[in-house]
């Protein structure tokens, strides 16, 4: 392949030619491999031929044939004698009945099949929906960079109850060692920083903060209906309002306004709203009892958080509308939902995390149509420049070895999710069949429950109610919860 000369102007056409060259090769390159090897396709698949491995001692070398006139192909089966020395050829291509050349495979994205793995080059946006799609996620990606204030981290520690949060974390922290040691284990499953997340979000959920779906009449506590949208004023903009839902009551026909506030400071104060709300004012809140956390936009609106383990050295999903921790299939197989993005943002990088809750593509994953992969890989390269700028070469170099391990892991993810789902469809039986007891029971019904927040109207609106949920756990979820309980 010869190295087309590059562009003075124009990277991203040079960068296209290159990946189509590299394609070609890779295709012809294939191409000839399988040439090699299907060149006894046009034998039917039950005709035999002389097997490859060493001759037969039992045997000797038949003398040639009498020249005579050939004879027809027998259709009988090879002699006893010799069936040993034969082998039947199985090929693994489609053939017509036309044509013994096999069918082109051909991905999702019109290339040859066996290319989609081939590494991606980073492409910068041109078109109008990309860039607009850039636009927000750049916006997007500056929501943990609040959490950084010092300022709001003190009044954050102010309004928690550190004592209380710190004393159930030391006792569920020294119940998980004892249950390690009990089976012989050093490490317990979770690590005391861990604990107090566990602890922090059961006081945030059941204690600190409220939950809105119709906010009651100001007047007589009645209950409201929504009316639509109303713009922000000035005094709701500045404390991030990006806009103002208006209800009218049942009752007496007040108005109420609901402002959809951003502003952590702001949240300190009202303590109540939807998923939006809830995440961002946890995942400030794990950051101020000294957590890594990341905030996790969902391109089918929800959000949740992310904290960083130092015992587990991974990521760890958690979701305080639904007190969830470490269920990241939760939204697939509990709530019934489809999601095309999952994108975690920290104040240090951004990272790709769908596959991490898109239990299985071909059930549960919507088309990926923001942008080109090649484009988002782009933006989040780019993002995650721009929030390591400034740090220093050690942390950079902590930071991409953190991002190399979520990659492996991400990847792990889907090939045991394939695996497992292989197996199933092979043996004819389903994780979490038959009488309902046993080991894995009762984490399959915890993990199976739909949507606990809000109510059942709005979820149903949103497809999160579990409705069109599959009636079992994730092959891979099982597979977690056996490996950590011992089974």
């Amino acid at each position: 392949m010869s190295n087309p000369s590059r562009p003075s102007d124009d990277h991203s056409a040079w960068a296209k030619q290159l990946t189509n060259r590299y394609q070609d090769v890779m295709h012809n390159k294939r191409a000839d491999g399988l040439t090699k090897q299907t060149r006894n396709l046009s034998l039917s698949p039950s005709q035999p031929r002389p097997c490859a491995t060493l001759p037969c001692p039992s045997r000797a070398p038949p003398p040639p044939p009498p020249q005579q006139a050939p004879a027809p192909q027998s259709t009988s089966s090879p002699s006893s004698s010799s069936s040993h020395c034969l082998r039947k050829v199985r090929s693994k291509f489609h053939l017509t009945s036309s044509s013994s050349s096999r069918q082109q495979e051909v991905g999702p994205d019109g290339l040859p099949a066996y290319t989609k793995n081939a590494p991606k080059i980073p492409l910068a946006p041109t078109d109008s929906v990309s860039i607009k799609f850039r636009s927000m996620l750049i916006a997007l990606s500056s929501t943990p960079t609040r959490y950084e204030n010092p300022g709001l981290l003190d009044e954050a520690l102010g309004v928690i109850p550190l004592n209380r949060i710190y004393q159930e974390a030391e006792e569920e922290s020294q119940m998980l060692l004892a249950e390690a040691r009990s089976l012989g284990k050093e490490r317990a499953k979770w690590g005391y920083q861990d604990c107090v997340i566990m602890a922090l979000l059961r006081w945030f959920r059941r204690d600190f903060f409220t939950w809105v779906n119709n906010p009651p009449c100001p007047r007589c506590y009645s209950e409201t209906i929504p009316e639509g949208l109303s713009p922000v004023t000035d005094e709701e903009s500045a404390r991030g309002a990006s806009r103002a839902e208006i209800f009218k009551c049942k009752n007496c026909g007040a108005y109420e306004r609901f402002p959809r506030y951003s502003d952590v400071w702001t949240l300190l104060g009202t303590r109540r709203g939807r998923c939006g709300e809830w995440a961002n004012c946890f995942s400030m809140l794990c950051r101020a009892v000294g957590s890594r956390v990341r905030w996790v936009w969902n391109s089918e609106d929800h959000v949740w958080t992310e904290v960083y383990s130092e015992h587990a050295k991974k990521w760890i999903h958690v979701d305080a509308c639904e007190e969830a921790w470490n269920k990241p299939r939760l939204y697939a197989e509990g709530w019934g939902k489809k999601m095309a993005y999952c994108i975690a943002f920290s104040h240090d990088g951004v990272t790709d995390v769908t596959r991490r809750y898109v239990s299985n593509p071909r059930t549960h994953a919507l088309p990926r149509e923001r942008c080109p992969e090649e484009v988002l890989l782009y933006i989040l390269n780019e993002i995650r420049g721009k929030r390591r700028d400034r740090l220093n070469p050690e942390d950079v170099k902590r930071l991409e070895k953190e991002d190399r391990a979520e990659e492996r892991e991400l990847q792990l993810y889907a090939m045991q999710t394939a695996a497992m789902e292989g197996k199933l469809l092979v043996g004819g039986s389903g994780l979490g069949s038959g009488s309902g007891s046993g080991p894995g029971s009762v984490r399959v019904e915890k993990m199976l429950v739909s949507r606990q927040s809000g109510s059942t109207d709005w979820k149903h609106r949103r497809g999160e109610d579990g409705v069109h949920a599959e009636e079992q756990i994730s092959p891979l979820e099982m597979n977690e919860y056996r490996m950590q309980d011992g089974h």
